[in-house]
C-alpha cells in the first residue's frame, strides 16, 4: 500500500508505509541500441535534495558534450526542476530531438502546460495553397528522428509526419512532442508539411500539440462523415493563434461507410484541399484482399475521384505497399492517373521518382496542349468561332483540358 505526499516544490514522490523511505519517480523516453541513430534515450528521476545529477553517454561527447549538458540544464530550469537524476544515452541526436525526449520524460512526472520550444527555423515558415502540387506524399514515422532528419532530401511534394499507425500506443505522447519540434526545427526543404493525426477522438490531443507550429496540412484518417471533418476544422480554428492562415485538410477514406459519404466529406468545409483513399483498410472492411489489378477497389476509387472533382478538390490515391517493385508501381500509378487521381502516397523514398514521372504530363501531352491553346488564342484574336487542329475540331472542354495540362506542367517545373 502506497501513500502519495508532496514535497515543498510540489514534485510528487512516494513513501512506502513499511519503512517510510522514499524512492524516486522515474520516466523514460526515446530509443537506444546499436542500430539507433540521431536519437537519444533519456531516463529522468526526481530526487529528494540531491540537486541535479547528469550522466551523459554520447558518441559525440568530445565535440558536443558541453552543449548537450547546457541544454539539459536549461530544460530542467525551465520546468523548475532542482533535484533530479538524468541519464542520457545519445546517438547523435539534434538539439530539438534531445529537447523533445527531455520534455516527454518531464511530462510523465509533473503536470505542466509549459512547452520548451527552440526558435523556429526560418526556412520552415512557408504556406501552401489549396491546389498545391500533391503528386507524392512521403510517410515518415513520427517517433523516428533518423528518418525525419533527412526526409526533405528526397524531394517529395509533401512529407507526412505520422502520429497514427506507425507509432505504438505507449509512444504517442512522446511522438507528438517530437513531431511538434520537427515542424519547427527540422529543415523539410520546401515540402508541404503534413501530419497524420490519430483517429478521432484521439487526434484532438495531436492537434493541441501541432497546430500553432509551421504546419500546412492535416490528414484525418479513417474518416467516415462530414461531422468528423468539421470537428477537426473547429478545433483548429479554436486553437490557432493565426486564424487567417488556413491549415488544409485531407480526409482519408478507409471504409465502405466513408465511401458512401465521400461527397459530404469532400464538401464539409472550405479548408478541405484533397480527398485520399486508404486501400489496405478499405479492402479489409469489405472483406477482400487487395490485388495489383485493383478490381476489388475500382468502385470505391471511382466514387472518390468523382466526389473530389465535384467538390473542386484533389483526389489522391493510396500507397503502393511493395516498395521493392518499381516496375509494378509505375503500372499502378499509370492506372491511377488514368482514373483521375492527382497523386499517390509513398512508404519509401525510392517510390517518389517513379510517381513523379508517372503523374507529370509527358512531353507529347505538353506539346499537344500548347498547339491547342495557341490555335484557340489565334482563332479568338481573328474573331473566329470555330477552332481546328489538323482535322479535329476543338471545343471549350478540350481547350480547358489543354490549359490544365499546361498549368500542371508549370507546377511540375516542366515549363516556365
Amino acid at each position: 500500500m502506497l501513500k502519495l505526499i508532496f514535497c515543498q516544490n510540489y514534485i510528487p514522490y512516494f513513501y512506502t508505509i513499511i519503512d517510510q523511505k522514499p524512492f524516486p519517480m522515474e520516466a523514460v523516453a526515446g530509443n537506444c541500441g546499436d542500430a539507433i541513430r540521431s536519437d537519444c534515450f533519456v531516463s529522468l528521476a526526481l530526487t529528494g535534495n540531491s540537486g541535479i545529477q547528469i550522466n551523459l553517454k554520447s558518441k559525440v561527447r568530445c565535440l558536443y558534450g558541453a552543449s548537450i549538458l547546457r541544454l539539459i540544464n536549461e530544460i530542467l530550469q525551465f520546468y523548475d526542476i532542482r533535484n533530479a537524476s538524468v541519464t542520457m544515452e545519445d546517438s547523435g541526436a539534434l538539439p530539438y530531438v534531445i529537447a523533445a525526449r527531455m520534455e516527454a520524460t518531464i511530462r510523465q512526472l509533473i503536470q505542466t502546460g509549459k512547452e520548451f520550444l527552440l526558435p523556429v527555423l526560418p526556412r520552415n515558415i512557408y504556406r501552401t495553397g489549396r491546389n498545391s502540387l500533391r503528386r507524392s506524399r512521403l510517410y515518415i514515422p513520427g517517433n523516428n528522428p533518423k528518418l525525419i532528419i533527412n526526409a526533405g532530401l528526397y524531394k517529395s511534394d509533401g512529407i507526412i509526419l505520422d502520429l497514427e499507425d506507425s507509432v505504438s500506443p505507449e509512444k504517442k505522447q512522446e511522438a507528438r512532442i517530437l513531431v511538434r519540434n520537427a515542424l519547427r526545427n527540422n529543415d523539410l526543404m520546401g515540402a508541404e508539411k503534413m501530419v497524420r493525426i490519430n483517429r478521432l477522438p484521439g487526434g484532438i490531443e495531436d492537434l493541441k500539440q501541432i497546430i500553432n507550429q509551421p504546419l500546412n496540412l492535416v490528414l484525418i484518417p479513417k474518416c467516415e462523415s462530414a461531422a468528423q471533418v468539421r470537428e477537426v476544422d473547429d478545433v483548429i480554428s479554436r486553437l490557432s493563434r493565426s486564424p487567417g492562415e488556413p491549415v488544409w485538410l485531407m480526409p482519408i477514406i478507409e471504409s465502405a461507410c466513408g465511401i458512401i459519404h465521400a461527397f459530404d466529406i469532400a464538401t464539409a468545409t472550405g479548408n478541405v484541399a484533397a480527398l485520399a483513399i486508404g486501400l489496405e483498410d478499405y479492402t479489409a472492411d469489405i472483406g477482400v484482399h487487395r490485388t495489383s489489378e485493383g478490381l476489388e477497389s475500382l468502385y470505391a476509387r471511382s466514387v472518390l475521384v468523382n466526389a473530389a472533382r465535384a467538390a473542386g478538390i484533389q483526389p489522391i490515391d493510396s500507397v503502393f505497399s511493395d516498395f521493392a517493385d518499381n516496375e509494378e508501381l509505375s503500372r499502378v500509378a499509370s492506372k491511377s492517373r488514368s482514373m483521375g487521381f492527382e497523386g499517390m502516397g509513398c512508404i519509401h523514398p525510392g517510390q517518389i521518382r517513379v510517381i513523379h514521372e508517372t503523374f507529370n504530363p509527358t512531353s507529347v501531352e505538353i506539346e499537344k496542349a500548347r498547339i491547342i491553346v495557341s490555335a484557340f488564342e489565334k482563332a479568338k484574336s481573328e474573331g473566329l468561332g470555330v477552332v481546328s487542329v489538323g482535322s479535329k475540331m476543338i471545343d471549350p472542354p478540350v481547350v480547358k483540358s489543354a490549359l490544365n495540362t499546361i498549368e500542371r506542367a508549370a507546377k511540375c517545373g516542366l515549363l516556365n
